[in-house]
């Protein structure tokens, strides 16, 4: 069995975060976020600007998903970030195939999914950054929302 190693999970591997509904749905590339235990539950906490599509969707949900692809999807992953869906279907351009679970939407091509109940939501305080991580953002740039979600389910590829 692979080891997750939760440095590498995000930053090395990229995820697709997905919130909605069978009807309305968006998706959209992440590599900032992390593992672990908080208030004695498994959660994986994840960094979503107010401005892109998907945090309307993930705003407006109890539930959503982190898929994981491997190696030969980078480009699919690359143009989910890249491109909203406001001006694009990003699902038929990547030929990727929804799967609809009981709580929440994952792909066929996903090798895991990590099914998270949200349970935390916060904006990030720009004026609480150090010097070097203020670097990250345009001053005009919005800061970052702080979603953590409590896994209720990790899927493999085997199992959708």
């Amino acid at each position: 069995m692979d080891m997750i190693n939760p440095f590498d999970k995000f930053n090395k591997e990229w995820a697709l975060v997905t919130a909605g509904n069978k009807d309305k749905f968006n998706s959209m590339t992440i590599s900032w976020g992390s593992m672990g235990t908080l208030w004695f539950k498994s959660v994986v906490t994840i960094y979503i600007r107010p401005d892109r599509y998907t945090f309307e969707f993930l705003n407006n949900s109890d539930y959503f998903t982190l898929s994981f692809f491997d190696e030969k999807y980078r480009d699919k992953l690359t143009m989910f970030g890249r491109n909203s869906g406001r001006d694009i279907d990003k699902v038929k351009e990547s030929g990727f195939s929804p799967v609809f679970l009981d709580r929440g939407i994952t792909y066929k091509e996903a090798k895991e999914t990590i099914v998270l109940k949200k349970i935390y939501v916060q904006s990030l305080d720009k004026d609480k950054f150090s010097s070097d991580i203020l670097k990250c953002y345009n001053d005009d740039a919005p800061a970052h929302y702080m979603i953590i979600g409590e896994v209720v389910d990790i899927i493999n590829r085997k199992n959708v």
